[in-house]
């Protein structure tokens, strides 16, 4: 891995895996220690992808997975980014666009987090640059992460250019309906007074951006989520929309987690009974089978 190019210039580690099968779920906290005890220097993430519902409804082994996923990535991890399924399920849309949809979700709001703070153009640099440094002092344990934009006008008319008291409400009002709508998509629901630390990155054009909004913006935050430190930062971009991407860290609670837990050892005695029942019969049958002749 060290021989890989530009090795040196990452900040971190990220695993994804999804935790209702064996294959990722019982390889990703592994892989995790074992990348952590070679390379010590550097974070080590997991995005651990949470089972639909019909799964863990037809297959008991789902919540066995999972459930142990979880405790073992958490416990090697830097952090663990919670995705669930199940949030981003449309049931108008077939399988196959589901699926391209939820990884297209998934995914989207990493691009400003990751692109910002390593712009090289002057243009593209915010006033509050938010680097890797800010985002790993944020992060850590139990992590969720939103996204949410609010588009803007396609074409500004030259007399609109001029700013003014009206203008900059409806740039708040954007700002504030994004950040609403960042918080309402988190990728599994949780309440945000449970965070220990917080970030929000602005992504606009910069003649979308003032500080009225910034306030504004922060204020919403340590509203929600009044026990966590906050860290923010701007990424001017031309775009059509305004864009906000949040991170909730250090959950001290969350309720699916705990639920998991909670189901396992109920599974687990069940298990064990259906096999002693399984066995039970099978000897059963076999001793049935003892007056018969045998052919070897």
């Amino acid at each position: 891995m060290r021989s890989a190019e530009r090795f040196y210039e990452a900040d971190a580690f990220l695993l994804i895996a999804g935790a209702a099968g064996g294959t990722g779920s019982g390889s990703m906290p592994v892989m995790t220690q074992t990348i952590k005890e070679r390379y010590g220097d550097k974070p080590v993430y997991a995005l651990v992808v949470l089972p639909f519902e019909h799964e863990e409804k037809t297959e008991a082994r789902t919540i066995h997975n999972t459930a142990t996923c979880l405790k073992a990535a958490y416990s090697v991890a830097d952090a663990v980014f919670l995705v669930d399924n199940q949030r981003y399920v449309r049931k108008d849309s077939s399988l196959i666009n589901n699926m391209d949809v939820i990884n297209r979700l998934i995914a989207e709001p990493f691009y400003d987090l990751l692109c910002a703070g390593e712009e090289k153009k002057a243009k593209h640099i915010g006033v509050r640059l938010l680097d890797a440094g800010d985002i790993a002092r944020t992060l850590e344990g139990w992590t969720v992460l939103g996204y949410g934009k609010s588009q803007l006008a396609a074409i500004r008319l030259p007399f609109e250019r001029t700013r003014n008291f009206r203008k900059k409400s409806t740039e708040t009002h954007k700002g504030l309906q994004a950040m609403d709508q960042a918080i309402s998509n988190l990728s599994l629901k949780c309440n945000p007074t449970d965070s220990g630390s917080a970030l929000y990155l602005l992504s606009a054009p910069t003649a979308e951006m003032n500080m009225d909004l910034v306030k504004e913006l922060g204020d919403y935050l340590s509203e929600i989520a009044p026990e966590a430190v906050i860290r923010c930062g701007d990424y001017p971009r031309k775009s059509s929309a305004l864009k906000i991407t949040v991170i909730l860290s250090q959950l001290t609670d969350v309720e699916k987690v705990r639920k998991y837990y909670g189901k396992l050892p109920n599974l687990i005695q069940e298990k064990e009974r259906r096999q002693e029942e399984i066995e039970a019969k099978l000897k059963e049958l076999i001793d049935a089978s003892t007056a018969v002749p045998s052919l070897l």
